[in-house]
């Protein structure tokens, strides 16, 4: 057993467990790896007390001590990247590189914010009056409930939990059950770090139950969700009474434009990068390919090419590309997609079927031919599977692009940089990447606009989710 993995959830400091259980396992097997304690409600509140109680001690604390606390944190994770990615790997499925590079991401957020949190700057405002002086300062909002998913079990945790702890704040997290052991670990590590109890609990359990409380206790101040865009409405819903800050980084549906003047084999690289990263289970993944006419048949060959070299695999083995989907129903989605495309005229150029590594492991997939009404190009598909359409016009691409509810990332690759800039401002994304398939950093902003929610993680934009602004105005 790995020695950071605990059957128990950390509340108020202490390891606590119940009477019931929720079993955890390897997606790329099917084995159960583990339990977890199958909290609700009460488990939860005891969390949200504990980090009121907790909460003004740490806020009071200097910016640099706290600092000193994440530092400490980041520098555990580094020293455990090993024993965390192995960890990550068995509950997650995804192949051991994707895993250490998820962990270093984790540790890079609490460093970025040990250092952003000293940097919570007010204001002194010229007065309109002579005997008045005007002053804004950055306080703590208080305590913060975060929900995390199963696609990123650590970074994800880690995005919400470092600028929350850094701006002063007491958090309360529930992980996906899918994926519980990640976060549990990072609990643990902060214990270790010197983080003092209750300011930081991990909870695991019934989403409905935990998933109420946490956003209708009157002692949050904000609540952090990643997920899907559905559930992202009913945690609004559910927060609306309380008038909550609301941090919700939803769903996305990128598209990525390919224009004739892109370098064709940076354009492949990036749709690896971004496509068939964690098995296409990622929010800001290519779901949708836009590939100017002249280059469309280049572009499907050379991608149908790389994408058939992919080896799908356990993610423990070293060759292994493509890890596991999450569960079945994960699977029977993509197969419903591809079907469905198929049926409604779509070429399936390369894959399109389970693979024979397992029952949830599917064959990366390219379809040329797509429409846009398809189905595989409205929903947001999870997997590996890219559909690539033709488009004739520049004007046409910013069209298809634009044509979603949604407006998470976007890609475009060209070799024209007036054109980049033009599509980019053009485009109704929060993240768009030029000539890259790789977007996210701890340093620059994450989030999205219309359906794909509220608010930004990471950077300095992070931080000012989790303060409030007080102005002062003095009579001298």
């Amino acid at each position: 057993m790995i020695e950071l993995m605990h059957e128990a959830c950390l509340v108020d400091g202490r390891w606590v467990t119940g009477e019931d259980w929720l079993e955890v396992d390897d997606p790329a097997s099917g084995r159960i790896i583990g339990r977890v304690p199958n909290f609700g409600a009460e488990a939860a509140r005891c969390a949200i007390e504990a980090a009121r109680a907790a909460q003004p001690a740490w806020a009071a604390t200097p910016a640099a001590e706290r600092a000193r606390v994440l530092r400490r944190l980041a520098n555990l994770i580094e020293e455990r990247v090993e024993e965390l990615a192995a960890l990550l790997t068995l509950e997650q499925g995804k192949p051991l590189a994707e895993a250490r590079a998820e962990v270093r991401s984790a540790a890079a957020f609490f460093e970025w914010f040990a250092e952003e949190g000293r940097r919570a700057y007010g204001d002194i405002i010229p007065s309109p009056s002579r005997d008045r002086r005007l002053l804004v300062i950055k306080q703590a909002i208080g305590v913060v409930a975060a929900i995390t998913p199963w696609n990123f079990p650590i970074s994800m945790p880690a995005r919400k939990v470092a600028p929350a702890l850094a701006a002063g704040c007491a958090i309360v997290l529930k992980p996906a059950v899918q994926t519980p052991f990640s976060a549990l670990a990072l609990g643990a590590l902060a214990q270790e770090a010197g983080l003092p109890a209750g300011l930081f609990s991990v909870v695991t359990g019934d989403p409905q139950a935990i998933g109420l409380e946490l956003t209708t206790h009157p002692a949050v101040a904000k609540v952090s969700f990643t997920g899907s865009t559905a559930t992202g409405a009913k945690i609004f819903t559910q927060s609306a009474g309380g008038i909550k800050r609301l941090g919700l980084e939803l769903g996305g549906n990128a598209p990525f434009i390919v224009f004739a003047d892109a370098d064709l084999d940076a354009a492949v690289a990036g749709a690896l990068e971004s496509k068939f990263r964690n098995a296409g289970q990622t929010c800001v993944c290519a779901n949708r390919f836009y590939v100017e006419a002249p280059v469309y048949d280049a572009f499907v060959e050379r991608l149908a090419t790389a994408a058939a070299a992919l080896k799908a695999g356990p993610g423990q083995e070293a060759d292994s590309r493509i890890g596991p989907l999450i569960d079945e129903r994960a699977v029977a989605k993509v197969e419903r997609l591809v079907a469905g495309a198929v049926e409604q005229g779509a070429s399936l150029v390369v894959g399109g079927a389970r693979d024979a590594a397992g029952p949830r492991f599917f064959q990366p997939t390219v379809l040329c031919d797509v429409s846009r009404d398809m189905a595989v190009v409205q929903e947001e598909i999870f997997g590996p599977v890219a559909p690539v359409l033709r488009f004739h016009t520049e004007a046409e691409a910013v069209a298809l692009a634009n044509d979603s509810p949604v407006g998470l990332a976007a890609y475009i690759y060209s070799r024209d940089v007036s054109r980049i800039w033009r599509v980019a401002e053009a485009l109704e994304t929060g993240m768009v990447g030029a000539n890259t398939g790789l977007i996210s950093t701890e340093a620059a902003p994450f989030g999205g606009v219309k359906a794909s929610g509220l608010g930004r993680e990471g950077s300095r934009y992070g931080l000012e989710d989790y303060l409030e602004i007080k102005y002062l105005c003095l009579a001298v």
